[in-house]
């Protein structure tokens, strides 16, 4: 079934039906033609003859004489009978009685001698024999004649159709034959053909094959010079030039992946209905953020606002921004519509994370407010000490003394805090500048410690230092004059927000390729909440995280820039009435 549904089946049974069809009306006409030609030619002979013979008859008195010239005339296998007007019959033939009774049975033939013209009749004659009947098909032409005695009569001459009939079934049997090796013949000439033609696209069609598995350098052998081979050459400049497509299209993907890929922003495109077709990976963090937070309360697939963007710019067809906050993040949205000829089609959204600068917006908000908030109690100190001097108000030398004392100790808290903000400054920026030196750390850190005995003893504090034995004369790459001061920031926060009969441990702990320095007291804590913004300017000064304590807040955001400069972290670990503990890890580093 495969082979009738192929080209070549096709084509074959094509040309095989048309020149079937084609001998088949040649046969037809054929055998028409000549079984006409054989009968109308002994009939054209027959009336020949019948003129001839009637002449003769008529030209002479004798009939018998007549008789004999007419035999002479009509030669075998021509029968001969003449009818006188009397109704005798003169024949010799033995089938002139079988035709007497078919010229009195017919009308047309028993007349004839009463006409002018002559009359042809195909008749069948039956023989009967003791063995078989048997019938033969004559020919019979009557032709009237005028005896010489003025009587008329008639000449019957006939002529058997058996050997038309036989050569008829010979010619019969010949075109048949001949037709039907004119059809075999077709048949292979067809088939050879049509395969010979469709074997060009038999290739075409593997190559075809081929291209759409993705092979578009398969090539399609050029065969011929006709069209075919013109058809192929198309085929294999069409793969050429799909391929050099393909390939900028692949490269135009990737480079749009990438470039989607490394946005920080997240870019999701939707059709008319809603539907995401592509996103990148900082809008599938947004999407997983959206799902997370509804949980199975909702089941919509993108937040409301962003739905709401998007039917806003499908029906107004100009771009559309809002704001949605997730997971504690704010994120801008921006719709923008997407065009297919003049209808659109869809919307692209950028989702912008915009919580970093709300939260430097609402630090320098809070920074300006702790900065005010500092200066403004040492400056109204410093002013109302100054006016008391001015007006007076100080009677004695050692009043003016203490008001001279408050005044300059005001002044050395403006200058430290004037000069911690410059500090913190120059290194956020970038503009820290360390004078590394090899530094045996256990030494380096224990002398630090050490300052602080005094102040501990006083408080009725333990102090502590502890570090493991194999790092006694371990050599660190440090600034020791930065690294004392973030030391002497913790461990005095350690001290001072420690109660009485508490301690305050330090510890090193030695790793493969670093050192870490815990700081632990056992002091009140740092609420849960607040542990985020501890490293943050003035983090002491917002009174939702402060502890009552003095200091201006800015050490622990000036001591993570230093370790941060040495390429070094910080964190803290700390529960309520359970103490905290800040762990500093340095890399180990000797050059």
């Amino acid at each position: 079934m495969r082979l009738w549904r192929s080209v070549v089946g096709k084509l074959w049974m094509t040309i095989l039906l048309l020149v079937s069809f084609v001998l088949f009306i040649l046969t037809i006409l054929l055998l028409e033609f000549f079984q006409n030609y054989h009968v109308d030619e002994v009939k054209d002979e027959l009336e020949k003859t019948a003129t001839k013979i009637a002449t003769v008859m008529e030209g002479h008195e004798d009939i018998n004489l007549g008789l004999e010239i007419a035999r002479e005339i009509a030669d075998a296998p021509v029968g001969l009978t003449i009818v006188a007007n009397n109704g005798e019959y003169y024949s010799e033939d033995s089938s002139a009685d079988m035709l007497k009774e078919e010229i009195e049975s017919d009308e047309e033939l028993k007349n004839v001698r009463e006409k002018q013209d002559s009359v042809s009749k195909e008749l069948t004659l039956k023989e009967n024999t003791t063995t078989s009947n048997r019938y033969e098909n004559i020919m019979v032409i009557g032709k009237p004649i005028t005896f010489s005695d003025g009587e008329k009569g008639a000449v019957y001459i006939y002529q058997s159709l058996e050997a038309i009939k036989n050569t008829t079934h010979s010619t019969t049997n010949l075109i048949l034959l001949a037709a039907g090796i004119a059809i075999i013949l077709t048949t292979i000439f067809a088939f050879f053909l049509s395969t010979r033609i469709t074997a060009p696209l038999r290739k075409m069609r593997e190559a075809a094959f081929e291209v759409a598995r993705g092979k578009f350098d398969t090539k399609v052998p050029i065969l011929t010079n006709d069209e075919i081979g013109e058809l192929a050459t198309a085929f294999n400049q069409m793969g050429k030039q799909l391929m050099f497509n393909i390939n900028a299209l692949s490269q135009e993907k990737e480079q749009l992946s990438s470039i989607l890929s490394s946005m920080a922003d997240g870019v999701m495109t939707f059709n008319r209905d809603g539907t995401i077709l592509i996103t990148n990976p900082p809008a599938e963090r947004f999407l997983q953020h959206w799902y997370y937070e509804q949980g199975a309360i909702s089941k919509e697939p993108v937040p409301t606002a962003v739905k709401e963007l998007l039917e806003g710019v499908i029906n107004s067809e100009y771009e559309q921004t809002g704001e949605i906050t997730l997971q504690g993040r704010s994120y801008v949205l921006i719709v923008s519509p997407l065009y297919n000829d003049k209808n659109v089609r869809g919307a692209v959204v950028v989702v912008r994370d915009m919580t970093e600068e709300r939260r430097l917006d609402k630090l320098r908000k809070d920074f300006i407010a702790n900065v005010s908030h500092e200066l403004r109690t040492p400056i109204s100190m410093l002013q109302g000490y100054s006016e008391a001097i001015v007006d007076d108000i100080a009677g004695t030398e050692e009043e003016k003394k203490e008001i001279a004392k408050i005044i300059y100790d005001e002044s050395l808290r403006m200058g430290r805090l004037v000069n911690d903000l410059l500090d913190l400054a120059r290194m956020e920026a970038g503009h820290i500048s360390l004078n590394k030196e090899n530094v045996v750390l256990q030494s380096f850190v224990e002398r630090v410690t050490n300052k602080f005995h005094g102040i501990a003893k006083d408080k009725n504090i333990q102090l502590s230092f502890h570090h493991e034995s194999n790092i006694a004369d371990k050599v660190i790459r440090i600034d020791p004059d930065r690294m004392e001061q973030v030391l002497t920031n913790l461990i005095d926060n350690a001290l001072r927000h420690t109660p009485e009969k508490g301690f305050v441990h330090v510890n090193i702990i030695p790793f493969s390729h670093s050192y870490r320095i815990n700081i632990s007291d056992s002091g009140s804590g740092i609420p849960e909440e607040d542990l985020p913004f501890v490293f943050e300017r003035f983090y002491k000064a917002d009174k939702a995280r402060t502890r009552g304590k003095s200091g201006t807040g800015l050490g622990l955001a000036i001591a993570k820039n230093i370790i941060e400069a040495h390429k070094g972290t910080i964190s803290v670990q700390s529960k309520i009435d359970h103490g905290t503990t800040f762990s500093i890890k340095l890399p180990n580093e000797t050059t």
